[in-house]
């Protein structure tokens, strides 16, 4: 297995390159960003030039201090984003500590802690807590932080879907029903915010192999399988393989794009 982004520590880096060097200067914020594919960004953000926000909903302190000792402008804030005083909350003490945002990334979402599990003994209340998180979640922050953008001339949303709604996934009718509402969100958003000069992105991964992942035996066994059988690009999914896709929908080299979803699972998805 691919160990998770979470094990390893930022290294010394050559520099931004071409594609990424607007980071600089620009604050970003990440959701869920403790560990797994957040923190990974958070290290990508940070070797790039910009500050970065760790929001999540168990602290993101260490990880922060992990990216300031590395070199990085970083802050860790604690935050429930399914509820609305806590991310309103949580935003103002961003832009206390930061003056700005720039970029939002809405990675936070219920995945690696869930079983398979039939759709007739699905637990309505874990219904829900999927719902709050992966959906009430992303809305919640990208309110809060649009309005903000808003006043301060546009800026980038990044939601974090999932390949897997282009296909289908038996025994995970929440998570899936869930990530496709992301999708749809995204592009209401995309024609809200538009006018506003905020660009509103999907980044839809396959089944990346985080530490949490690895743990959850039954969900690995249940979806690496066919997962891996369906991919042009066999290999299993690393955080690392996100990093070019966010930083290029954050860059101003995507300026004009709004309202997509770019799928990177290697090729699982043809979308």
């Amino acid at each position: 297995m691919i160990p998770d982004a979470a094990d390893s520590v930022v290294s010394d880096s050559t520099g931004a390159s071409p594609a990424t060097a607007d980071q600089a200067g620009r604050v970003v914020l990440i959701t869920g960003a403790a560990q797994g594919i957040g923190l990974t960004l958070a290290r990508a953000f940070g070797r790039a030039g910009a500050s970065v926000a760790l929001v999540d909903i168990r602290s993101g302190g260490d990880s922060a201090e992990a990216l300031r000792a590395a070199g990085a402008d970083a802050e860790g804030f604690d935050c429930d984003i399914a509820a609305p005083a806590s991310v309103q909350s949580m935003t103002h003490a961003v832009l206390a500590r930061f003056g700005r945002i720039d970029v939002l990334i809405n990675n936070a979402a219920m995945f690696t802690s869930l079983r398979p599990t039939s759709m007739f003994d699905l637990d309505i209340d874990e219904w829900d807590r999927v719902m709050a998180v992966n959906v009430r979640g992303p809305f919640l922050c990208s309110r809060a932080v649009a309005a903000h953008m808003r006043g301060n001339g546009g800026g980038k949303i990044i939601n974090v879907a999932s390949a897997a709604v282009f296909k289908g996934v038996p025994l995970m009718l929440h998570y899936i029903s869930s990530k496709g509402a992301v999708v749809s969100m995204t592009r209401a958003m995309a024609r809200e915010l538009g006018p506003s000069g905020i660009c509103v992105n999907a980044l839809a991964p396959g089944l990346v192999m985080t530490a949490n992942l690895v743990e959850n035996q039954d969900m690995a066994r249940h979806a690496l399988p066919a997962v891996m059988a369906s991919r042009a690009l066999q290999r299993e999914q690393s955080p690392e393989d996100l990093v070019g896709a966010a930083l290029f929908l954050a860059s101003r080299g995507s300026d004009f794009m709004t309202g997509q979803v770019l799928v990177v699972d290697g090729g699982s998805v043809m979308h």
